[in-house]
């Protein structure tokens, strides 16, 4: 039986709402985190965001930046982003920064750790302290431009300028257990299976060939264990961050920005998730926690089927959510791939699971 005007013009009406709604909820999340940030920038004159807190960080960039700060006898709070992932991701949009630590002053971004350094080096920091009334207690006995080493550390000038020397040998350097065809330590060999995941070149060196860099190292970075890993001179980490900053992108952006990769394109990007998982589903939420009606459908059929899949939330990325529309020439999601190829919508979906199409398509 056709549906009349009336309930036809009541169901659109229903869906508009309902639309907006929606819109009007994730409104409200987004204010309240831009608030909640806002008050975290400016919750002391000089406010570090940083891997780990000023006794322990946990990266070399973070190490680098309290090293600085420290040195200009500057008081600064600070917020460890790896205990909150909602301030973490949210503060990337916030600022428009995409990479920590981030260091602000008077609730005004500064930069990372390259700026802060090179505005230390120049003077201008501490120009931007005073103008901003933020009281100093004058250098320590600190020099951040070597990895936090000081005149009591007792590293002779000849083995300082050899450790620099070797770190900056390579765009990216590991000194490492072992070599990267034989590493000696399964750290060691994590990390390099990381770089090569990256298609990243690199050199390394052999700390168990050489006792003098070995122990110096730990000195000249403050970091006391290995694998450890520069870029551009830089301590990035050891093992663990390494393999979190992978996880999370991170490292890849941290290559790009030391132009150590090219930037990779949207295009680029595409084509490596639509291929990331021989049946790739792109939906709203995550089969756990599906965030439509559609897509939980999807993922049903699926897991009727007996199908494993690969999942993207295109919540969560915009930029991925609106380029896969042109990608594919397909406006709608629920989206799901087959080896890199389109398959369709929610409709196309379930007509093939009923008419046994869908499983014998998966399974070539």
């Amino acid at each position: 039986m056709a549906a009349g005007p009336t309930l036809l013009e009541t169901v659109k009406d229903l869906a508009q709402e309902n639309g907006s709604s929606q819109k009007s909820s994730i409104s409200d999340s987004e204010d309240s985190l831009n608030k909640r940030l806002e008050q975290l920038v400016n919750s002391h004159p000089v406010m570090l965001f940083m891997k780990g807190n000023p006794e322990q960080p946990k990266c070399g960039f973070s190490q680098k930046v309290v090293d600085i700060l420290k040195g200009e006898g500057v008081e600064f709070g600070s917020f460890d982003i790896l205990s909150d992932d909602e301030v973490r991701e949210g503060l990337k949009k916030f600022s428009n920064w995409p990479t920590f630590p981030q260091l602000y002053c008077k609730g005004e971004l500064l930069g990372g750790c390259d700026i802060v350094i090179a505005m230390h080096e120049s003077g201008e920091l501490k120009e931007v302290f005073s103008d901003h009334g933020v009281l100093t207690n004058g250098s320590k006995d600190t020099e951040p431009g070597k990895g936090g080493v000081s005149d009591s550390t007792g590293l002779s000038t000849s083995l300082n300028s050899r450790l620099s020397s070797i770190v900056n040998s390579s765009p990216v350097m590991l000194f490492m257990k072992g070599k990267p065809e034989e590493p000696k330590c399964g750290f060691s060999s994590k990390v390099v299976e990381i770089l090569r995941q990256e298609n990243v070149s690199f050199g390394s060196f052999n700390i168990l060939e050489d006792d003098e860099v070995r122990q110096g190292l730990k000195v000249y970075s403050n970091w006391s264990s290995y694998p450890q890993l520069y870029i551009k001179g830089e301590l990035i980490g050891g093992s663990d961050i390494v393999l979190e900053m992978q996880k999370s992108g991170e490292l890849k952006n941290v290559l790009v920005e030391k132009e150590v990769i090219p930037k990779e394109t949207l295009q680029e990007r595409l084509k490596k998730l639509v291929s990331s998982s021989p049946t790739m589903l792109f939906m709203k939420g995550t089969p756990d926690a599906p965030r439509c009606g559609f897509s939980s459908k999807v993922v049903n059929a699926l897991q009727e089927e007996g199908v494993t899949f690969g999942s993207f939330d295109i919540l969560s990325d915009e930029e991925v959510r609106q380029g896969l529309k042109t990608f594919s020439n397909w406006p709608t999601f629920p989206q799901l791939y087959h080896n890199g190829e389109l398959i369709g919508g929610c409709d196309i979906i379930l007509e093939m699971k009923d008419s046994g199409e869908l499983k014998f398509t998966l399974s070539e």
